[in-house]
């Protein structure tokens, strides 16, 4: 007797806890999750806009000091310059293929970085075109900017850094 009765608790779910989930514990589960990843999405874009920020400002730097460079250069004598151009490179090219200097190629940037705001060429002004202009004359290249319109995480517009 004793054998028949244990037969018949082996089948029996009375004396063990249950396992899995209720309905209410998934509920609360998924909301707690959708709460977490609510709150990461938003920092999750902030920090994708803080580095493109950043490799913006590396790249204005490196294209603002070549153009500086090549400015330095030429004010020197170390090459012939374009008259009206006032020792500022004719384009941006330039700085990347480089310049004659006593049979050797003097080069000032490896290779023009693309815009990270607009993944497109770069905003340009001459020394003759008006500081807040938006189009290039095409006499030379005293600065470049970002053609974004969008407003960075500090409140100033791309185009103006």
């Amino acid at each position: 007797m004793n054998q028949s009765t244990n037969m018949r608790n082996a089948g029996s779910t009375a004396g063990r806890p249950q396992r899995g989930f209720t309905l209410i514990e998934l509920i609360v589960a998924t909301t707690i999750l959708a709460i977490l990843v609510g709150a990461a999405v938003p920092i999750a874009k902030n920090a994708v806009r803080r580095e493109r920020e950043h490799e913006l400002r590396q790249d204005l730097w490196m294209i603002r000091d070549a153009i500086d460079r090549y400015k330095d250069a030429a004010d020197r004598g170390a090459f012939q310059i374009k008259v009206g151009s006032e020792g500022w490179p004719p384009d941006l090219d330039t700085l990347v293929t480089g310049v004659d200097v006593a049979g050797k190629k003097l080069k000032f940037l490896r290779r023009i970085p693309v815009d990270p705001m607009t993944k497109q060429e770069w905003g340009m002004r001459s020394m003759q075109d008006d500081k807040d202009s938006d189009s290039w004359g095409g006499q030379n290249v005293f600065d470049v900017y970002s053609k974004s319109d969008q407003v960075a995480l500090d409140d100033t517009k791309y185009k103006d850094w």
